[in-house]
């Protein structure tokens, strides 16, 4: 156990900024101070190492039902078991650390024989004690508050007036001490974990991997998180199974379904996988597709991932009814809720990019596998909740998932049929069903954000993004012309070593992108183009982040010499990419 006191202070979402505010704008010393924040805005662990930063002995956290509940706290029949809402007393927990897998054996599997790091050598985790807690208590600590009153922007659904402290207002505090006591009574220890894996050999290249995941465990019942998608993998492997066995069909390439253990530790059993068969997934593996928690509600399709899997998603999801619409497919009412105009393709539902939320992160991350997270989801035009309501509480129960988040479980057939034919379409085309050109629509956008929003700073010290544009330029060209081949090409379909050369070259395409030195202070992100990022703008995060570090300690020159060394690596990513997707021998090789 850990226990620690100090006065209190609200710091919002516990971002960089936040605390920024709290520390200049509002001049509170923090040193010595419990802080309580709001999930939301920055990972759970990034709020204790930001506090621990300014100062900070302890962490409180607390989901606030302005952001889970659209306000609906002042009834007791507004929330669960009446409703989807969180109720007071709900605790939304969570793993408070940044990196994902094993911390004592980071990059190799935690076999017997591995070497482990010391505990002081780990990184990436609070410094200081974190407690999530429910909203009724944590009305009770934030609407005692003393001190200024919190921006609007801070304010929150509690039912008062947000202040930051430090300490209880004298006139309204429930207890007579100036400062809280937080006890902690988490458990340093090591346990095993096993991941199960099953496999369907493939008739043609059984050396082709089509990887489909969904973890297993969870924090209390989890009925959402991760049993809706475990529900989701074992019916498709019981159709795909039930075909094989009958000897009705046999995929071209092997399928691999992998049900992961530890993740919600931080992705150990999926990660230390991917360590433990890294040459040969690195050579192998085709496409990663996860589904962690199938239906977060019964509105919409919604999915993410690399540009490269856009339209495979789309051609299974054109062929699947949506539920409750008789004359929709779920692409047509995915289209409804969420689009995008495509310069490439006119207006298209909008797909995200990948976090690092689940176990897909080190397929795509570290080992640039193309992949994809899909789901059912809620209509965000009719609630602001940040995710579904009971989420990583004790109420994530098969009653509160029957009764409010897919009454029927019609979305989960949803998203078993489509995610299915994602894999047969993966697993059976004799040509890789990616497109090169989708890839290129991204890059160009994320260089015009660039070029927008950081081009005038960079000019200012001299630097220049003409060779990125270039890169972006070559790959733009690259990409075309290896589209136009894969359509045109007929005689590709005729010859078994064409299309291996073209796959090859497809698969070889994510993995163009990492960059083992590019970011030596993130652990398994070496993916130039979609790696974690803490600047607002939206563009490459290595050069984002370091031009917004230099912005920020001005009075370093070295710091815009990390801004050259990005730019480089980025336009080195971008060069090889296209090289990749060039004809054997042409682009210098």
């Amino acid at each position: 156990m850990r226990a620690l006191q100090g006065k209190l202070v609200y710091a919002n979402q516990g971002t960089v900024e936040d605390f920024r505010q709290l520390a200049e704008v509002y001049g509170l010393d923090l040193n010595g101070t419990v802080v309580i924040v709001k999930y939301g805005g920055t990972g759970r662990a990034d709020k204790g190492i930001n506090a621990a930063r300014y100062g900070a002995v302890g962490l409180v956290v607390y989901t606030d039902p302005g952001d889970m509940n659209d306000g609906k706290v002042s009834d007791k029949n507004e929330t669960y078991p009446h409703s989807w809402y969180l109720p007071p007393s709900g605790v939304e927990r969570g793993s408070y650390k940044q990196n994902f897998g094993d911390q004592l054996t980071p990059y190799y599997p935690a076999k017997d024989y591995a070497f482990r790091q010391n505990e002081s050598d780990i990184t990436g985790l609070s410094p200081i004690p974190a407690q999530p807690i429910g909203f009724e208590d944590a009305r009770q600590l934030i609407c005692s508050l003393g001190g200024p009153e919190a921006p609007n922007t801070w304010q929150g659904g509690l039912g008062c007036t947000y202040r930051l402290g430090p300490g209880f207002d004298s006139l309204t505090s429930f207890t007579n001490s100036s400062e809280v006591r937080v006890s902690v009574f988490n458990e340093r220890v090591v346990r095993p974990s096993d991941n199960v894996i099953g496999i369907i050999r493939g008739s043609l290249e059984p050396d082709r991997y089509v990887i489909y995941g969904n973890h297993r465990d969870s924090w209390v019942h989890g009925a959402i998180d991760p049993s809706s998608g475990t529900a989701v993998m074992l019916e498709i492997t019981r159709v795909l199974g039930k075909m094989v066995k009958e000897g009705k069909w046999r995929p071209r390439r092997s399928i691999v379904f992998g049900s992961w253990g530890a993740e919600e530790f931080g992705l150990i059993g999926s990660t230390e996988w991917t360590e433990e068969f890294y040459k040969t997934l690195s050579e192998r593996a085709v496409a990663y597709v996860n589904v962690d928690i199938a239906v977060f509600a019964n509105a919409t399709f919604r999915a993410s991932g690399s540009p490269a899997v856009q339209d495979v998603v789309f051609s299974a999801a054109k062929q699947v009814p949506a539920p409750g619409h008789q004359d929709r497919t779920v692409y047509s009412n995915w289209l409804k809720h969420s689009s995008r105009e495509s310069p490439l393709h006119g207006t298209i539902p909008f797909m995200g990019a990948l976090g690092s939320g689940s176990d897909y992160a080190s397929f795509f991350h570290y080992l640039g596998i193309s992949a994809m997270d899909i789901a059912y989801t809620y209509n965000k035009s009719k609630t602001s909740a940040r995710i579904y309501p009971a989420y990583h509480t004790a109420y994530d129960t098969f009653d509160y998932a029957s009764r409010f988040i897919d009454p029927g479980f019609t979305s989960h057939q949803a998203v078993a049929r489509t995610a299915g034919n994602v894999v047969i379409r993966l697993a059976d085309a004799s040509l890789l069903p990616f497109k090169a050109r989708d890839y290129s629509e991204a890059l160009v956008e994320l260089y015009q954000q660039a070029q927008q929003h950081l081009e005038p700073t960079l000019a200012q010290q001299g630097i220049y993004l003409e060779h990125l544009q270039r890169a972006v330029n070559r790959f733009s060209g690259a990409a075309e012309r290896f589209d136009l081949r894969m359509s045109e090409n007929r005689e590709l379909l005729k010859c078994p070593l064409q299309q291996r050369m073209m796959n090859d070259q497809l698969m070889s395409l994510e993995r163009s992108f990492l960059d083992p030195l590019a970011f030596p202070s993130k652990l398994y992100y070496r993916h130039v183009v979609y790696a974690s990022r803490s600047s607002p703008v939206r563009t490459f995060p290595g050069l984002a982040d370091a031009v917004e570090e230099a912005v920020v300690g001005s009075g370093d020159p070295s710091l815009w010499g990390s801004v050259r060394r990005q730019l480089a690596l980025l336009t080195y990513a971008l060069e090889s990419a296209a090289s990749v997707l060039e004809p054997p021998l042409d682009g210098g090789l």
